[in-house]
């Protein structure tokens, strides 16, 4: 009887597509059956996000992955992750392990390495772990202060929304839009204003220009002037004045006399009292004094 039957062959494809299917399983996980690489553990007391299979970093750089997690129910504290770590790799004294995870939520383990000098840790030794406090983390304690926050959030959108439906809001936005348009024009008129500036700017300095060539030689004729002769003769024209005024001030001189004799001032007055009476008495009888005829004088 032949050996190698359909049914043989079926059930020889079939166990080798399950042995394909596991390893296949098992690369994708990040798992190596024929690994040969050292083994450590690492104690948690909360492994929330981390499972088999999941990285292990160091330094940014993947050196391993949890092959495993081991839970003992009667100590639920102490929850050990099997780490299979590259064989090349090896681990110091103080080292430990975070629990990590990204804003897409994948988790990874990172180590954090120990001082070389204190020495190696063996093989199959346990390493203490814990969560790091990144982000994530933050995040999540942040949640119950965000929820006590989101009754204040609609009232403060309820406030709003009636904010947005009151009237009056429409009208101001209308007033700002009125304003906004005003400045516009005011905008638009001292620009006007500015470019007819900007015309007539080159007229003006050329006009300062003259300005200040007539001040120019107003200054040199000023500078060319004796001052030294001109005030020379305000000085003797002073004292001239000063002794005119002297003289008015004396009784010497016919002036002095006229302005400080009330002898003479009383002879004048008199004179010019007579003379009027004189007038009006001429006035009055004119032929008292002036004798008039065509055919000659008469004798008397």
């Amino acid at each position: 009887m032949k050996f190698f039957t359909k049914e043989v062959q079926i059930a020889l494809v079939a166990v080798t597509g399950l042995v394909i299917l596991f390893f296949g399983m098992n690369f994708l996980k990040g798992l190596s059956l024929f690994s040969t690489g050292n083994k450590y553990m690492a104690k948690f007391d909360d492994i929330t996000g981390l499972s088999a299979s999941s990285p292990v970093y160091c330094n940014g750089v993947k050196v391993g992955t949890v092959e495993s997690i081991e839970y003992d129910y009667t100590r639920p504290q102490d929850i050990v992750a099997v780490i299979g770590m590259n064989g090349d790799m090896q681990l110091p004294q103080g080292t430990t392990a975070e629990i990590a995870s990204d804003l897409l939520g994948n988790v990874r383990l990172v180590l954090k390495l120990g001082n070389m000098a204190d020495g190696q840790l063996a093989v199959g030794d346990t390493i203490s772990g814990q969560q790091q406090t990144g982000l994530m983390s933050k995040a999540a304690d942040m949640v119950p202060q965000i929820e006590q926050m989101l009754p204040k959030l609609d009232s403060i959108l309820a406030s709003v929304n009636a904010l947005l439906a009151d009237p009056t809001l429409s009208r101001s936005l209308h007033n700002v839009e009125d304003i906004t348009a005003g400045l516009t024009t005011t905008v638009a008129g001292l620009s006007q204003l500015t470019a007819s500036l900007n015309r007539q700017l080159p007229a003006l300095m050329s006009k300062a220009d003259g300005v200040m060539a007539n001040a120019d030689t107003l200054t040199h004729s000023l500078n060319q002037m004796d001052l030294a002769a001109t005030m020379a003769k305000v000085d003797r024209t002073l004292q001239n004045v000063e002794q005119m005024t002297a003289l008015l001030n004396s009784k010497e001189g016919t002036l002095g006399l006229l302005m400080r004799d009330p002898g003479l001032y009383n002879n004048l007055n008199a004179t010019m009292s007579h003379a009027d009476s004189l007038m009006i008495d001429l006035k009055a009888h004119p032929k008292r004094y002036v004798h008039f005829s065509v055919f000659g004088k008469k004798d008397k």
